[in-house]
C-alpha cells in the first residue's frame, strides 16, 4: 500500500474535544490507550474503548497460567482504572462502521449504541480457525482463545472427572501442534486430563522450527507422558447418540478416543468490521495499513493481529505493541496535538524466546535459512535432548538467525550477533556447544541489545542518560527499555553506574537513605567493631529509624557475622515476613514448610512422617527441583505444631523462607548409576550440612553431579561440583534465574578437602563483599578482575585474609542451630505464630482449593504445643 500523502491524511475534526474511539480491548487496543495517555491528558481528547468480552484486557501471553493455583491476575485493565484515565468503556459489539458520518453502532445485550468518532483505532484481533469437520460442533469442543473459553473447559473437565470411577480415563485432545496447540496441551495437562497433540504437518510448530528442532522438541513432550501424533489430517469428530465427543477420525483410516476436543490450528484477522464498511483488506484477510498504521479511510487505524502491513499480518504481541506506539504518535500528529511525527512501523523482528510445556524454545532472525546463499550450523544433542542450529551468511562471517529447543541460555547473545551483523571473531560451532571451562564469552557488539522487549540498544540508553536520566525510572520512561518482562534492568542499571562514573559524577552506593555506606562497607564496620545488634549499628553508623531496605540488610549482616538465633527479641522486628515466621508466604495468606533433605537423601521411614504431617494439617505436598518435599497451605497457626511432628522425626528448617543455603541438589552417583565416578549424594549431604544456615545476601542453590552427564545440573547453580575420574571440578557463579547464567570452573580435579576449603572461601568472600540482594552470577560479573581475581584471592590468597575466611566459616559452623528447634524452646516467642493478637480465632477468610485432589481435610481437633501454647481449633474447608 503506497504512503498517503499530508493532504490525504488531513481530515476535518469535531468542535469539541477530538473522540477517539477504540474497537477493541485486548493486549494492543491497551498498550495503544497507554502511549496515548503517555503522550496527551485528558484535556486534550477522549478516548472510548468498545470492549466486546465482559473483561477489559488481560495477559494472553499468559493464559494457560489461568489453571494454575492459586489462579493470576492476569488483568491489564479495569474500568476503574479507565476512568483514572479518563477512558470511557462500553460493553458490546462493535456492528458496523458509517464512515460517511463516522459512527460506530454498539450492539449490547440492552439496546444498541451509537458513538461519533473523529479518529478510530480498529484493534480487533484475530478469531481462531476451526477446520470445516463433521462434528465440530459436538458438546465437548471448544476453542482456546479467551478466559472465557478456559473456564468452559475448565468445568468440561471438572465434570468428566467426576462422572468417571478414575478420573485419569477422561482424555483431552489439542488438534495443532502450534504454540497455542501446545499451550492448550498443557493447560489439559494441568487439569488432569491424559492429553494428546495432533498436528497435520509432519512435525511440532512447523511455522518456526525445523524437522530435526521439532524431533526434539517431540521427544521431550513424549517423555512428559502427552501422545503426539504428527502427519494426521483430522477428517470428523466422532460424536455418539447424545452428540457428545467421542473421538477423532483420521484420513489414514486411524482414529483416537477422546472426552474433550480442542481446537488450537492457527488464527485468521477479525477484519469483518473493516470489510463491511468498504475498507480496504488483503485478499487473504487482513486491514491494509501503510507505515503510520492508517488504513484506507484517513480517519481509521488498525493495529494488532487485525491488521495487514505490507502482505504480512503479525500473530505475536510484540509487533502489536510497536504498531500501537506508531498509531499514537500518528493520531496526536493527525489531530494536530503534537508536532509532525515521522515515527514509522517498517516491520518487525518475529524471534521469541518461549516455554512450551516447561521445554525452552527460541527461534530468531532467518531461522529457516531462507536467505539465498545461507549456510548452517547444527547440534543435536539426544542426550540431553537439546537442538541448536545457526543460520550463517555465505562467507559464515555473519549470524543471520537460528534456532534453540531445549536450552535457550546464549538467545540473547545469539539474538543480539543477529540483529547488529557483528562479524564473528571465533568459530560459528563454538557459539552453539555447551560453554567451555572457563566460561567462553561471545563476542559482544558495540551497540549491545539491551531489551529485547522494546529492541533498546544500549546506544538508546547511553544517550538518555547523556540527556540527563539520572536513574532507571527514568530510562524506563525514555527509551521503554525494562518495561517489558523486567529482565534487563539489572543490565540497564549497571550501564547506568558505569557511563555516570565516566562522567564524572558521583555515583551513590548508600545502602539508603538511613545508611551512608554500601553493604560491603557496613559489613566491614559491623565486623571490625564487633556490633551484635540493630541499636549499636544504627547509633554507630546510621539515622533516622531504619526501612524496609536497611533493617533486613542489617538483620542478615549480623546473622551471617555470629549466627544468633534471627527471631530473638533484638533480631526480630528487623526481619522480613518470610524470616519473621520462619516460612514462605503463599498468595492466598498461608505459608509453606520445607523440611531440609540433604542431597534429597530420605528414609521411607520420613516419607511416611511427611505424608503424616500432611494430612493432618491439610497441607498441598509438592516435590520441588531441589529435591524437596514442599507442604504448601500451612496457617500461621499451626506452624508451631508443624514443627513439632517435623522434628520428633529427625527434620530441620529448610531455611526456603530466607536468604541462605537453600538446597543441594545430587544425582545417586556412583552407588547406583553405571555412569556415575564419584559418590555425589555423599558429597551433597556434607556440603548441605556443613553450610546450612548460612545467612547471604541473595539465596545460595548448588548441585553435585556424580560424572559429566550433569544430571543434577551443577552449572545452573550458585555453586556446583562435577566428578571426574581425577577428582571434583568447582563452577561458580551461576544461576537459573530471570536471566539464566553458566557457572565458570574455578578449579578441577580437587579432592574432597580441598574442594571445600575453596567452597568456605568463596562463600564467605562472597557473603562479605556483594552487595544486597546481588547473586553470585552478578557478582561475580561486577567483580573486578571477574574470575581471576577470585581465584588469585581465594587460592593464591593475594589479599591475605584466607585464615581469616577459613575461620568465618569455621566458627559458621560450629555455631549452626536449627532455627526451629530454637522457635519452639522459646516459649515467650511462639505468641507471634497467632494470627491474631487479641483472639485464638483461626482467619477462616482464606480460599481453599483442590489442587489434583489434593483436599484440605476435616477440621483438626485442639491440640497444644507441649503445654506451651493453647492452638486455636483448626478450620475446614475454608
Amino acid at each position: 500500500m503506497s504512503q498517503p500523502s499530508a493532504v490525504s491524511r488531513a481530515f476535518a475534526v469535531s468542535a469539541a474535544l477530538p473522540h477517539v474511539v477504540v474497537v477493541g480491548s485486548g493486549m494492543v487496543s491497551h498498550r495503544f490507550v497507554e502511549q496515548l495517555r503517555a503522550q496527551a491528558d485528558a484535556a486534550c481528547l477522549r478516548i472510548t474503548v468498545i470492549s466486546e468480552e465482559s473483561r477489559l484486557a488481560y495477559d494472553r501471553v499468559h493464559l494457560s497460567s489461568h489453571f494454575d493455583q492459586p489462579r493470576p491476575d492476569l488483568a491489564l485493565a479495569t474500568p476503574a482504572g479507565y476512568a483514572e484515565l479518563g477512558v470511557n468503556v462500553v460493553f458490546g459489539r462493535a456492528s458496523h462502521i458509517n464512515r460517511t458520518t463516522r459512527t460506530v453502532t454498539v450492539a449490547s445485550s440492552a439496546n444498541d449504541t451509537e458513538l461519533t468518532y473523529d479518529v478510530l483505532i480498529l484493534a480487533t484481533g484475530s478469531f481462531p480457525f476451526v477446520p470445516p469437520l463433521p462434528g465440530k460442533d459436538a458438546a465437548g469442543c471448544f476453542l482456546y482463545r479467551t478466559l472465557d473459553d478456559l473456564d468452559a473447559i475448565r468445568t468440561a473437565a471438572q465434570a468428566l472427572q467426576a462422572a468417571g470411577a478414575d478420573a485419569s480415563t477422561a482424555t483431552g485432545v489439542v488438534i495443532g501442534g502450534g504454540l497455542l496447540g501446545l499451550e492448550a496441551a498443557g493447560a489439559l495437562g494441568k487439569l488432569g486430563l491424559e492429553t494428546h497433540v495432533v498436528e497435520f504437518a509432519p512435525q511440532l510448530m512447523p511455522a518456526q522450527l525445523d524437522t530435526e528442532a521439532g524431533a526434539t522438541l517431540r521427544r521431550t513432550i513424549e517423555g512428559m507422558g502427552i501422545g503426539v501424533h504428527v502427519g494426521k489430517a483430522t477428517s470428523e469428530v466422532s460424536v455418539n447418540g447424545t452428540g457428545q465427543v467421542t473421538g477423532l477420525a483420521f484420513a489414514d483410516g486411524s482414529s483416537l478416543s477422546a472426552d474433550l476436543v480442542v481446537f488450537s490450528a492457527g488464527i485468521r484477522p477479525r477484519d469483518e468490521l473493516a470489510r463491511s464498511s468498504g475498507l480496504s483488506v488483503g485478499e487473504r484477510g487482513g486491514i491494509t495499513i501503510d507505515d503510520r498504521c492508517v488504513t484506507s479511510d484517513p480517519a481509521v487505524y488498525a493495529v494488532g493481529e487485525c491488521a495487514l502491513h505490507n502482505g504480512r499480518v503479525y500473530g505475536l504481541v510484540a509487533p502489536g505493541y510497536s504498531m500501537a506506539k506508531v498509531a499514537a504518535a500518528s493520531v496526536l500528529t493527525d489531530l494536530g496535538l503534537t508536532p509532525a511525527s515521522e515515527v514509522r512501523f517498517t516491520g518487525a523482528d518475529l524471534s521469541t524466546k518461549l516455554k512450551l510445556l516447561g521445554v525452552e524454545v527460541g527461534s530468531f532472525g532467518d531461522a529457516k535459512g531462507i536467505t539465498p546463499g545461507a549456510r548452517t550450523v547444527s547440534l543435536s544433542d539426544n542426550v540431553r535432548n537439546t537442538y541448536s542450529k545457526l543460520v550463517l551468511s555465505e562467507d559464515g562471517l555473519r549470524v543471520l538467525g537460528g534456532l534453540l529447543v531445549g536450552d535457550t541460555v546464549r538467545y540473547s547473545d545469539l539474538l543480539d550477533l543477529t540483529l547488529s551483523g557483528t562479524p564473528l571473531t571465533v568459530p560459528p560451532e563454538t557459539l552453539i556447544v555447551p560453554p567451555l571451562p572457563g566460561g567462553a564469552l561471545l563476542p559482544a557488539p558495540a551497540n549491545a541489545l539491551i531489551c529485547s522487549c522494546e529492541n533498546v540498544r544500549s546506544e538508546a540508553v547511553c544517550s538518555a542518560i547523556a540527556g540527563g536520566a539520572r536513574d532507571v525510572a527514568s530510562l524506563k520512561k525514555c527509551t521503554g527499555a525494562g518495561t517489558g518482562c523486567g529482565g534487563c534492568v539489572p543490565q540497564m542499571h549497571g550501564l547506568l553506574q558505569t557511563k555516570l562514573r565516566r562522567l564524572g559524577e558521583t555515583v551513590s552506593n548508600h545502602l539508603c537513605e538511613h545508611y551512608p555506606h554500601s553493604r560491603q562497607e557496613l559489613f566491614d564496620l559491623i565486623r571490625v567493631k564487633g556490633w551484635q545488634s540493630w541499636d549499636e549499628v544504627l547509633d554507630a553508623h546510621g539515622s533516622g529509624v531504619g526501612c524496609e531496605i536497611c533493617k533486613p540488610a542489617v538483620a542478615s549482616i549480623l546473622a551471617s557475622l555470629h549466627n544468633d538465633y534471627v527471631l530473638k527479641p533484638q533480631h526480630a522486628p528487623l526481619q522480613d515476613t518470610n524470616d519473621a515466621f520462619l516460612a514462605n508466604i503463599q498468595k492466598n495468606g498461608t505459608y509453606s514448610v520445607m523440611p531440609r533433605i540433604p542431597g534429597g537423601e530420605v528414609t521411607a521411614e520420613g516419607l511416611i512422617a511427611i505424608g503424616e504431617v500432611a494430612r493432618k494439617f491439610g497441607l498441598y505436598c509438592k516435590i520441588t527441583g531441589g529435591q524437596r518435599i514442599d507442604l504448601l497451605g500451612a496457617q500461621r497457626d499451626d506452624l508451631p505444631a508443624i514443627w513439632t511432628d517435623l522434628i520428633a522425626a529427625g527434620f530441620e528448617s529448610g531455611h526456603a523462607y530466607g536468604k541462605s543455603l537453600r538446597t543441594v541438589k545430587s544425582c545417586v552417583g556412583q552407588t547406583w548409576c553405571r555412569y556415575g565416578v564419584q559418590d555425589s549424594t555423599s558429597l551433597a549431604i556434607r556440603l548441605e550440612l556443613r553450610y546450612r544456615g548460612l545467612r547471604s545476601p541473595h539465596k545460595l542453590k548448588s548441585g553435585v553431579s556424580g560424572c559429566t552427564r550433569e544430571c543434577a545440573e551443577a552449572r545452573s547453580k550458585d555453586f556446583g561440583l562435577i566428578a571426574t575420574e581425577k577428582g571434583w571440578n568447582l563452577y561458580v557463579g551461576g544461576n537459573g534465574g530471570v536471566t539464566p547464567k553458566h557457572a565458570l570452573l574455578l578449579a578441577e580435579g580437587l579432592d574432597e578437602d580441598t574442594l571445600i576449603t575453596l567452597l568456605d572461601r568463596f562463600l564467605m568472600f562472597y557473603v562479605r563483599t556483594a552487595d544486597r540482594l546481588e547473586r553470585t552470577s552478578t557478582w561475580l560479573e561486577n567483580l573486578e578482575g571477574g574470575l581471576a581475581y577470585l581465584r588469585a584471592v581465594i587460592v593464591d590468597d593475594k589479599l591475605g585474609i584466607c585464615a581469616d575466611l577459613d575461620a568465618a566459616m569455621t566458627h559458621h559452623v560450629g555455631t549452626y542451630e536449627d532455627e526451629w528447634a530454637a522457635a519452639l524452646s522459646d516459649t515467650a516467642g511462639l505468641a507471634r505464630f497467632r494470627t491474631f493478637i487479641n483472639s485464638d480465632a483461626r482467619d477462616n477468610a482464606i480460599d481453599w482449593v483442590d489442587e489434583r485432589g489434593q483436599i484440605r481435610p476435616a477440621p483438626l481437633q485442639p491440640t497444644s504445643l507441649h503445654g506451651l501454647m493453647p492452638l486455636p481449633m483448626a478450620g475446614g474447608d475454608d
